[in-house]
This record gives C-alpha cells, structure tokens and sequence, in this order.
C-alpha cells in the first residue's frame, strides 16, 4: 500500500473514531471531525505506515494497543492504592532507591511509552535511558538484581509494547 491509501485509511478510521465518540452526526461534529481526522493522520501518517504496508496499524497490533490501555490503568489503580496504604500506614514501609533495569524493545517509541508507562504508576519513576537499560526510582525496592528487577518492573509492559511497536 503506498503513502495515499494509508493516508486515507488513516483519515477514515480516526473521522470514525471521532464520531463515535461525539456520538452525533450533526454537520458540525461531521466538519470538526474530518478537519481534526485529516490533521492527525498529515501528522502520523510517516509514523504509522512503512513500505510494507500499515506497519502500525496491523489488527494485533490495535488490539494489544487496545488491551494496553486498561491494562496500564490498573497498573496505574494498583500502584495508586499500595502507595496510598504506605503513607497512612504508621510505619513508614519504603526502601527508596534507584534501580537499573534492561529493556528488551528496541523501537524509541516504545521505549519511551515504557519509561513514561513507568513513571505513571506511583512508586516507580523513570528517571534516565542509556542504550537498552533504564533507570527507575523505586520507592520500595524489592530487587537489586538488574533482571529481577526489569521483571518486576517492566516485564508487564513489554508484554504488549513488543507486540505494539516490535
């Protein structure tokens, strides 16, 4: 598929995205979505398309993307409510410190959502990316070990962020 037909594939999926969501077919969320549709894929369309076709925009992909999203929410609601019982707790539970753990992506996209994917989960902060390795400041560190602790941070993520961006 070359670079027009991923374009218009792209344009027509995010319209449909955007009218699903407006949940209206006036003229005016037609127009705003169109507009708001062709700009968005003008702008990612390098990104998501490559010479082979999609890239992106294969079906398991959208799919892992889709189960990601909840999946990091509660990630996220986990994280929220076991830093939530160490602040009320009347003993202090932490053991702070910075760990170094190995990523096995090798996309920059999808290392940066991991890092990012990371830091918003509360307790953990990514604070630096060097070649395949991060560093995480950890509230709690349950691992010095570099693979004990990429398991237990980031093993997760990866899981669907391979699949994602390769």
């Amino acid at each position: 598929m070359n670079r027009i037909v991923s374009f218009l594939i792209l344009t027509l999926a995010l319209w449909a995205l955007w009218l699903v969501f407006a949940g209206s077919m006036h003229r005016q969320e037609l127009i705003a979505g169109g507009v708001v549709a062709v700009l968005a894929a003008a702008m990612t369309t390098s990104f998501t398309a490559n010479r082979a076709g999609f890239g992106l925009l294969n079906p398991k992909r959208v799919l892992y993307a889709l189960f990601y999203i909840p999946f990091l929410v509660w990630s996220i609601i986990l994280s929220n409510l076991d830093v939530a019982r160490r602040v009320l707790s009347p003993r202090l539970d932490i053991n702070p410190g910075i760990v170094r753990i190995r990523t096995r992506l090798k996309n920059p996209v999808g290392r940066m959502i991991l890092a990012n994917s990371i830091t918003l989960t509360p307790g953990t902060l990514s604070v630096d990316i060097v070649g395949d390795y991060l560093y995480i400041h950890w509230v709690d560190v349950k691992e010095r070990d570099t693979e004990a602790a990429s398991q237990r941070i980031a093993a997760s993520f990866e899981k669907y962020l391979e699949v994602i961006f390769g």
